[in-house]
């Protein structure tokens, strides 16, 4: 009897596991027939003995960034051989928030709340969890450490603060200005005393989904400051017309803001938005933007590549003309990644969490409900489908 009641308690460790796996690999931009939702494996919710310090996770929000695109691509480029990309058959992997389930690790113990890697799936068993971070402070929705509080937040700190050390007074562009990491430069910019104008480029008819802590799922867009720190609110809507512009100028508080889509000529656009040149540009685009840009740069100007998502599916990128500003007018060009300030993570945490509880920063998120609907919203990241940081929602806690 003792036997037969242990067998069943193994028994019920084990779980469906909901996964998406790539499929194919992209070629020019990625698309939902690249992935495969597979729903046939399981998971034990134990984590194996033979993992010294293994961390079994419940995944809840998943994050979508464009370098995802980048990772799903075949590639025998040697400079880019530092990336580990994703094989045919495998679970696609990225940031995300999870619940800790069983761990193995001193670090972390079961009920404990991380952001970090994980894969894309209900449930990830993680080898190497040394890069996870303990989520402390949980008076702000779970889904912002997808974004302003995770990978993208660090990102905007990181790129703004340590590469382009801006100071008051100075003239600062961000391209893709409404994405995850866009609004958060441009509002740490604002808040150092900067003239920001942004850039965007859709206004695509959206259905925005905005998912509270306590399980209810509304469409609407999810803005920190309408939220209070005992009671969760929102405002509901169907589905919206979002123009980027009005988004930047009225909602995330830069000075100015243009579509490019709309614009006869970039070169003219900067000429009228900064007049006297850019000091700073935070570079999430690429190709016929960058190249106006650097005609547009002051002396002694700063330009940190934080992506460039205009040339990751293109099979041939776009050529630069402009190159000889950099030589001419002195400027500082540096391309850098999140990886290289983890270790900032808690100046950064003391930096921007005294300004969300003054209510001083916005964000807005875009949340697909449902795994299965993962490739999805990555793929309309490339459209500008999306207003805001995508997210998708993988369970409620």
């Amino acid at each position: 009897m003792l036997n037969q009641s242990a067998a069943m308690a193994e028994e019920a460790e084990v779980v469906k596991n909901k996964q998406v796996v790539l499929k194919n690999y992209a070629t020019g931009f990625v698309k939902d027939s690249d992935f495969i939702i597979k729903t046939d494996s399981t998971m034990s919710l134990k984590v194996p003995e033979s993992s010294s310090k293994g961390v079994l996770v419940k995944n809840f929000y998943l994050s979508c960034d464009p370098y995802l695109s980048f990772l799903l691509q075949k590639s025998d480029s040697s400079l880019e051989a530092q990336f580990s990309r994703f094989s045919l058959g495998s679970t696609i992997n990225g940031f995300g928030v999870a619940k800790v389930v069983d761990s193995r690790h001193p670090k972390f113990e079961k009920g404990d709340l991380v952001w970090g890697i994980t894969g894309w799936e209900e449930y990830s068993l993680i080898a190497e969890p040394d890069s996870l971070f303990k989520i402390e402070h949980t008076d702000v929705p779970l889904s912002h450490y997808t974004g302003l509080l995770g990978m993208p937040g660090l990102t905007a700190y990181g790129g703004l603060f340590e590469v382009c050390n801006p100071k008051k007074g100075e003239k600062v562009f961000v391209s893709a200005a409404s994405g995850a990491v866009g609004q958060l430069v441009g509002q740490f910019a604002k808040l150092t005393g900067c003239h920001v104008v942004g850039s965007a480029g859709s206004r695509e008819k959206c259905t925005h989904g905005s998912v509270l802590q306590n399980g209810h799922v509304l469409l609407s867009f999810h803005v920190w400051p309408l939220a209070s720190f005992s009671v969760e609110i929102a405002f509901s809507i169907s589905s919206i017309t979002q123009d980027p512009v009005d988004l930047l100028k009225n909602k995330l508080g830069f000075d100015d803001a243009f579509n490019y889509k709309e614009e006869q000529g970039l070169d003219a656009a900067l000429k009228r938005y900064f007049p006297e040149g850019i000091d700073i540009y935070f570079e999430n685009v690429g190709g016929k933007m960058l190249d106006a840009v650097l005609l547009n740069m002051r002396m002694h100007g700063r330009i940190a590549v934080c992506g460039l998502i205009s040339q990751y599916n293109l099979e041939k990128p776009e050529g630069l003309y402009n190159v000889a500003s950099i030589l001419f007018k002195r400027l500082r060009v540096e391309g850098f990644a999140v990886f290289d300030y983890l270790h900032l993570y808690p100046k950064f945490l003391d930096l921007v969490l005294p300004q969300i509880r003054a209510k001083k920063i916005t964000y807005v998120e875009d949340i697909a409900e449902g795994l299965e609907n993962g490739p999805a919203a990555l793929v309309g990241l490339f459209s500008g489908r999306n207003v805001g940081k995508q997210v998708v929602l993988v369970a409620r806690e």
